[in-house]
Parts: C-alpha cells; sequence; structure tokens
C-alpha cells in the first residue's frame, strides 16, 4: 500500500475537486492507486448528484459569451444564491456558455455531450460540481443566435448575471445593440413584432386591461372623477386600413363638433391618429419590443427610434434565472435547519 502523503492528496483533489477528507478517504480506500481513487470520487459524486436530483434549484447565473458570429446565453441553477457567488460555480456557467457557443448542440440533450476545456462533458462536469460544491448544481437551458458580417450583437448582464441578454441589429453598431439588449433587459419583451402574437392571446389580454379600467372606474366614480374610456383594440394586427379610416373619420366628426376651422384638421390629425394607434396597441407595448417605449428615449418606441437612424432589430433573447420555476425555499430551509437539529440532538 502506497502512503497516503500530503502531496497525494493534493493531486488527487486537484485532478478531482473533491475536498481534502474526500480525497483521502478515497485514497485509503483503494490503497492509495491514483486512477481508481479517482473513479470512486467520481461513482460517489454521482450518487450523492443522486440523491440531490429531486431539490428544486432555482437560483443560479446566465451566462452569455460572444465570438464573431456566434452567442449563446445559458441559464445553470444553484439551489442557494450563496452558491451562485461561488468561485466555482461562475466559472462553470462561463465555460458553459463558451462550449455552447462554439459547438452548438441543437437541443439540451446533445448540450449534456458537448465537451468542456476540461475534457469533461457537460453531463459530467454537472454531476462532479454537485458532488463537489454540495448542492444541486443543473443546466436548465441555452440558446445559440447567428449574424451575418453586417449585423451586431449586444451582450448584457444585469443584476450580477441573474439577467442575460443577446441582441441582433442590422446597421448602427454595437453600442446601440447593447443599449437595445439594456432594455430588454429592463422592460422584459417576450417577442420582437406583434406579427408573434397569438390573436387569442391578445384578445385575452385585451379583456383583462378593460377589466382593470373597470375596477379603477369604480374608484374613479366614488370620487367625482370622469370614467376611463374602454379599450377596443390591443395590437396592431388588429387595425386594419377599414379600422383606421374609421378612425380618421371620427376624429374629423370630433374636429367639427367642437368648432375647428378645416383648414387646420391636416395639422390636427396625425397626432391624434398617433394617440389612436397608442391607445389601442397596449398588448403590443407590454409584449413586443418594437412597440415599446424606449429607455433610452422615451419620446419614441424602440421601432421609431431604429428607424430614425436606419437600423433594423432582428432577434434577441433574454433569461432571467429561475422564471418558470416553482421554486421551494422553505423546503429547503427546512431541510437545513431538519439537518442541524438533529446535529445537535447527537
Amino acid at each position: 500500500m502506497a502512503e497516503i502523503t500530503a502531496k497525494l492528496v493534493k493531486e488527487l483533489r486537484e485532478k478531482s475537486g473533491a475536498g481534502v477528507m474526500d480525497a483521502k478517504k478515497a485514497l485509503v480506500e483503494v490503497e492509495g492507486d491514483m486512477e481508481k481513487a479517482i473513479e470512486l470520487l467520481r461513482e460517489k459524486g454521482m450518487a450523492k448528484a443522486a440523491k440531490k436530483a429531486d431539490r428544486v434549484a432555482a437560483e443560479g447565473l446566465t451566462g452569455v459569451y460572444v465570438s464573431g458570429n456566434v452567442a449563446a446565453v445559458v441559464e445553470v441553477n444553484a439551489e442557494t444564491d450563496f452558491v451562485a457567488k461561488n468561485a466555482q460555480f461562475v466559472d462553470l456557467v462561463n465555460e458553459t456558455a463558451k462550449a455552447i457557443a462554439e459547438q452548438k448542440p441543437a437541443n439540451n440533450e446533445e448540450a449534456f455531450k458537448v465537451k468542456l476545456a476540461s475534457g469533461e462533458t457537460l453531463e459530467e462536469a454537472y454531476v462532479n460540481a454537485t458532488a463537489t460544491i454540495g448542492e444541486k448544481i443543473s443546466f436548465r437551458r441555452f440558446q445559440v443566435l447567428e449574424k451575418t458580417d453586417n449585423q451586431h450583437f449586444g451582450a448584457y448582464q444585469h443584476n450580477g448575471g441573474r439577467i442575460g441578454v443577446v441582441s441582433v441589429i442590422e446597421g448602427g453598431d454595437e453600442t446601440l445593440a447593447k443599449q437595445i439588449s439594456m432594455h430588454v433587459a429592463a422592460m422584459n419583451p417576450k417577442v420582437l413584432s406583434y406579427t408573434e402574437l397569438d390573436p387569442q392571446f391578445v384578445h385575452d389580454e385585451l379583456a383583462q386591461l378593460n377589466h382593470a379600467i373597470e375596477q379603477d372606474n369604480e374608484s374613479r366614480a366614488m370620487v367625482n372623477k370622469p370614467a376611463l374610456p374602454f379599450l377596443k383594440y390591443g395590437s396592431k394586427a388588429d387595425l386594419t386600413d377599414q379600422v383606421v379610416a374609421q378612425a380618421e373619420e371620427d376624429i374629423k366628426a370630433e374636429l367639427k363638433a367642437e368648432g375647428k376651422p378645416e383648414k387646420i384638421w391636416d395639422k390636427i390629425i396625425p397626432g391624434k391618429l398617433d394617440r389612436f394607434f397608442l391607445d389601442n396597441t397596449k398588448v403590443d407595448q407590454q409584449y413586443t419590443l418594437l412597440a415599446q417605449v424606449y429607455i433610452m428615449d422615451d419620446s419614441k418606441t424602440v421601432e421609431a427610434y431604429l428607424d430614425s437612424v436606419n437600423v433594423k432589430a432582428i432577434d434577441f433573447v433574454r433569461f432571467e434565472v429561475g422564471e418558470g420555476i416553482e421554486k421551494a425555499a422553505n423546503d429547503f430551509e427546512n431541510e437545513v435547519a431538519a439537518t442541524m437539529a438533529a446535529a445537535l440532538n447527537n
């Protein structure tokens, strides 16, 4: 049996990422055989990871990597925000984003077979990370974006990496593309354009908006304030040529009733039509990037601003850590409390 020296333990730790005691125990168990110790630690790591598999990991980080005409955004989860700040975890997230961008897997199943710079597959790396970090570490999702030589990526991460965004624009430069990504991070649009919204979705959202107006009007009536008008349309998709023509006729009738001279109508009508579009595209404004008021210039929508500088928005992806995951923080906290109580009683 080989002597279990501190040097041997250190070498095993460097090769496996295991803790001091785990490395030493593994070497003792296999009588100092380095290769067997590595395999033993790997097997134990997989067993530990399996025990943690049913835990909810809803904290974590996004990773963003851009190289040439390819970019990737990934989300990697941990159980606690504390671990999400761990240097090993951060490195794993960044290495994952780089490998995904370079190897461009088609789905998560393929992503788990992607090889990191260490030679490990993604799947192996996450099993080992779960074992060495001590929490369930899981690779949740990714998206790869590609652009042409005439287009620009804008990469941005917000709130310490909890939100990761990459946008693609045609024309302009990387600075403008990054500003668009900052807008996306702040305003959370779901799609680029109104053409991507399902008609039934628009109908349902419009009903919700009108329900909110109805409730607001009940409060306004109690303090003798005039009622707000209900919304007839929710999206630009609803504003057909016929609808717009009728809106213009209504505006003319309104101006005539107000006694406004017909010779100044042409100066008034465009502004009122703009207001009509603004009032009847509320669903677009909430969910689509191009219809939102641009945070860098609140006098224009994103689309109007980009048109003014001869730039076109092509695509974007926005990941926010934990969105759509039902957190079970209380369960995890209770588990920790129970573990501490058991230790105190023993």
